[in-house]
């Protein structure tokens, strides 16, 4: 019987930390300290929506918005607390993944699309990470690979 409640209760926390991992948040949604922090260094931000991300071991708010009179997406990523943390760029018109990222998706997927790639560079020390939003059979999955190759993070939106 304990063995049973047991697993039902890892179950259910497996469950909510995919659901809360997943999905775009409105601003409303983001954190008082992050929006604060935020609005001082781009005041004329408009398009706001965030994301709950993990890079680097770390739990982050991935921001993207637009400036007024710019048409292109900028991507920043805030810490819990409120504090920038880096800047991440859009490559998904670029190859810039190593090969071995490729076959890690190819063995994680019998077939993929890759939708959107974005590379955040880790400000505290060596290496990168791409964050990635593949489709595989007509279902988006949000993919953390790091700069070996490796899938770090896989989870379905």
């Amino acid at each position: 019987m304990r063995k049973k409640f047991l697993n039902l209760v890892f179950l259910v926390l497996a469950l909510s930390s995919v659901s809360a991992s997943a999905g775009l948040l409105g601003k409303d949604a983001i954190p008082a300290p992050i929006l604060e922090q935020f609005y001082k260094r781009n005041p004329n931000a408009i398009d706001i929506s965030a994301e709950k991300k993990t890079h680097f071991k770390q739990d982050l708010y991935e921001i993207s918005f637009k400036v007024e009179k710019d048409k292109e997406t900028i991507i920043e990523l805030y810490r819990n607390n409120g504090h920038f943390f880096v800047g991440a760029d859009d490559v998904t018109s670029a190859n810039m993944m190593p090969a071995s990222s490729y076959d890690s998706l190819k063995a994680a997927f019998d077939t993929y699309t890759i939708k959107e790639a974005i590379l955040v560079v880790n400000p505290n020390g060596v290496g990168e990470e791409y964050d990635l939003t593949v489709n595989s059979s007509g279902v988006d999955w949000s993919v953390i690979i790091d700069y070996k190759g490796n899938i770090v993070e896989k989870v379905r939106d």
